[in-house]
């Protein structure tokens, strides 16, 4: 079977271009926060695993930190429980917390895992209580409202705070050729449980590992301006002015807040990227282009230039 010249250009010109960003990242440590559209859609979660797989195979390593906010909301339905949230977060009580970590823990951590050992990779489940990686604490949300003396706390349950994490095991299992996946749950100082947001764990796990890169997978295009145009490339002082004056808001805050804290603690970049995208993280890695938005902290930076 013969290829078509103008196909076969074409793949050469992909694997051109990936080779420069392969010889850079190989032996570098990249921290993905795994969720959305990407972990639902069949095609998506597939072709996701078989990206984190290739990425070992070129002497990438790569951890995974993985959401599942909509597979604990249906078993929660199933079993006649409803779902309340407050600022975006789940309130999580001592029932609901045993759902999120038999979900999270269990199903989904379980089927990621399966998914990328089935196309030839060795990935290893972990939640954060393995190994007292994730130490948490319980999370305080103050809220102000003009009628008020002094703020009013908020009780969410079991919804935590990274207080430390303990990256030795995920270097053990890096250094073991193996590709963690983590579950974002914690464990307090009382030995309980803490149900933390993912985006929140795997900032910290890349600021601590000293990441190459942060990226965390959405179900936008990723940054958008206020005409709705993607804006593929910031570093810290122009995302502080797009916060100040409400370009970034809502859901997006924490994902920024997230990705400018890592940058500022060492990791090289942060990438918020569209995970509705098939092979979205091989795109952002190894093509000049990439599929979403770059974020660094202030340096010297050719503009035109997509990586960095």
């Amino acid at each position: 079977m013969t290829i078509e010249p103008s196909k076969a250009i074409n793949i050469a010109r992909v694997l051109t271009e990936a080779l420069p960003y392969i010889q850079r990242f190989v032996g570098k440590t990249i921290v993905i926060k795994y969720g959305g559209n990407a972990m639902v859609d069949e095609t998506l979660k597939s072709g996701f695993a078989r990206d984190v797989v290739l990425m070992k195979a070129v002497g990438i390593n790569p951890v995974i930190v993985h959401g599942g906010g909509p597979q604990i909301g249906e078993l929660l339905k199933k079993i006649g429980k409803e779902s309340h949230f407050i600022e975006g977060m789940r309130v999580t009580d001592s029932e609901t917390m045993d759902v999120v970590e038999m979900v999270l823990g269990g199903l989904v951590n379980k089927e990621i895992v399966s998914r990328i050992n089935y196309h030839g990779g060795s990935a290893v489940g972990l939640s954060g209580k393995d190994g007292s990686l994730i130490k948490a604490n319980k999370l305080i949300l103050k809220k102000n409202a003009p009628e008020l003396k002094a703020p009013e706390i908020i009780d969410l349950g079991h919804v935590g705070d990274v207080s430390s994490i303990n990256a030795s095991v995920v270097d053990m299992l890096v250094h073991g050729d193996f590709i963690p996946v983590i579950a974002p749950i914690g464990v307090g100082e009382d030995g309980q449980s803490y149900n933390i947001n993912a985006d929140l764990v795997a900032g910290r796990l890349a600021e601590t590992l000293r990441a190459e890169k942060l990226i965390l997978l959405t179900n936008t295009q990723g940054l958008l301006d206020k005409d709705n145009k993607l804006l593929t490339g910031l570093q810290r002082h122009e995302v502080d002015a797009l916060i100040a004056d409400s370009t970034i808001h809502g859901g997006m805050l924490p994902k920024i807040r997230c990705a400018l804290s890592a940058v500022e603690k060492g990791v090289h970049t942060a990438h918020i990227i569209d995970g509705r995208v098939e092979h979205a993280v091989l795109l952002e890695i190894f093509t000049d282009e990439g599929v979403g938005t770059l974020i660094l902290e202030d340096r010297k930076w050719d503009k035109n230039q997509k990586k960095a």
